[in-house]
């Protein structure tokens, strides 16, 4: 079969991309914007891709159109393939058709660290042995790929990042409900999608229809520090549930005793597992200890799980190192929401404060560069959390262009902390003027943010830090 993808560059819809070629299907794929990492691991699965949406792709004349969400009426191709009656699905309806019928799905929903435990849970189960098919919205540096379809066994293990997020212009419904998990973590809730949900309690909702899809014999993983998974819960729930993040003991709830980078694994008072690995942050902590008991119910024992976890190497663009030059280190992370970008911060600051640097060496400050690039931050819903999003940075730079609020206003409770530049040009100037020999700039967007990693590293490396 020839599908045609709409919107082949994202995260999910380039996944998709490679498990339909990897299942023997030709693929082509168009989208307006093309960055990596997923242009690079589609390119290198040599799937051909055309830029922009122009109706002459109807010429193709693919078997299917699998349409992306970022699809809207009013595109020229989509028009076309609505006008001709060709065939045409959604990314989240093919996958449950061709890939997760007959599998143990797992899925990892949350308003953060959804790729990050994604990718933790599919390289537990393959340390296991458990050969796991996976889908991540990213890419897991264990892997190399976002997507695998894993073992082909009836009943096999498929890890999928649960998005909330629609399907497409023609299915409203979140991408999750179409998955039918027999395993489901629920990482965290917050107020996110400014652009498709009015307010909390209808995200919330849409976790319930999730949970509504759990078999009996199934198992719900729950933060326990969550009051919105709790409401979600409290609308009925006809699984096991396994919470995990207890601040203190909970009869049967897993919980950490000791420092995210070090620390034991509790079930109770009962300790089952020790993780010990290079990530740092309470938020990863939380991912590992949701990882461990959703890889239970696959089948592996938590001191197994925990074994895998000390070589877990985390995923792309998420606390990367992109470079070094004169001294100063520059990070690229996915961070977008106010409260991902606070967890990242931290985890820097936890990370520097780990490798603390000889007397007299030159102070480690955090430079945090961020562009509100996501439409719930481009719609402004989430400004006033700036401020305390960005609190344990040293100076933060914000790219301002194109955004329909003021940043600077915003902003101003930080002072002389913040500053505003309109062009990625200004951007670079000012964080490069303000960067000394020790620094850490930590670059935060969910988009390509302009290559303004590479832009800094060149500068700096002029010697301008």
């Amino acid at each position: 079969m020839h599908i045609h993808i709409l919107g082949i560059c994202g995260t999910f819809m380039g996944g998709l991309a490679a498990l339909a070629r990897e299942r023997g299907h030709k693929v082509t794929g168009c989208d307006a914007n093309v960055y990596p990492p997923m242009s690079d691991q589609l390119r290198a699965l040599d799937i051909e891709l055309i830029e922009g949406f122009g109706a002459d792709q109807l010429a193709i004349k693919p078997d299917l159109y699998v349409i992306g969400n970022v699809i809207v009426r009013g595109n020229a191709l989509m028009e076309a393939i609505l006008d001709a009656g060709a065939p045409y699905t959604s990314g989240p309806q093919w996958l449950a058709d061709n890939v997760l019928q007959g599998r143990h799905v797992l899925a990892v929903a949350g308003t953060h660290g959804k790729t990050t435990t994604t990718a933790m849970l599919a390289w537990v189960l393959d340390r296991a042995g458990l050969e796991p098919g996976f889908l991540v919205g990213g890419v897991p540096m264990n892997f190399g790929v976002s997507a695998r379809l894993g073992s082909s066994k009836a009943g096999a293990p498929f890890v999928i990042e649960a998005d909330e997020y629609d399907s497409a212009f023609f299915d409203k419904r979140s991408k999750f409900v179409h998955y039918r998990p027999r395993t489901a973590i629920l990482n965290n809730l917050e107020f996110d999608h400014a652009d498709i949900f009015d307010n909390l309690a209808a995200i919330e909702r849409q976790f319930h229809h999730l949970v509504r899809t759990v078999p009996s014999t199934g198992r719900i993983v729950v933060n326990s520090r969550e009051e919105s998974l709790q409401r979600v819960l409290g609308m009925g729930c006809w699984s096991e549930v396994q919470r995990f993040g207890a601040r203190k003991e909970e009869p049967g709830a897993l919980r950490a005793r000791g420092e995210p980078h070090a620390f034991d694994v509790l079930r109770g008072s009962l300790k089952i597992a020790r993780v010990e690995w290079p990530l740092m942050g309470e938020h990863n902590q939380l991912n590992a200890l949701a990882t461990i008991a959703a890889a239970e119910h696959a089948g592996v024992a938590p001191e197994v799980a925990a074994k895998a976890l000390a070589s877990f190497e985390n995923v792309r663009r998420r606390l990367e190192l992109r470079g070094e030059a004169s001294g100063v280190k520059v990070y690229d992370d996915f961070a977008h929401h106010p409260t991902a970008m606070r967890t990242t911060i931290n985890g820097l600051r936890r990370k520097i404060d780990s490798t603390r640097a000889a007397p007299g060496a030159p102070q480690q400050r955090i430079l945090a560069v961020f562009e509100p690039r996501s439409n719930t931050m481009k719609l402004g819903a989430m400004k006033a959390q700036l401020p305390w999003a960005l609190e344990e940075a040293d100076l933060a730079f914000c790219h301002s262009g194109g955004l329909g609020w003021d940043a600077a206003e915003a902003l101003a409770p930080m002072g002389k902390q913040a500053i505003v530049c309109d062009t990625i040009t200004q951007l670079v100037d000012r964080v490069v003027a303000a960067a000394r020999p020790g620094d850490h700039v930590l670059c935060m967007s969910n988009g390509g943010f302009g290559g303004v990693h590479a832009k800094l590293l060149e500068a700096l490396g002029k010697g301008h830090a």
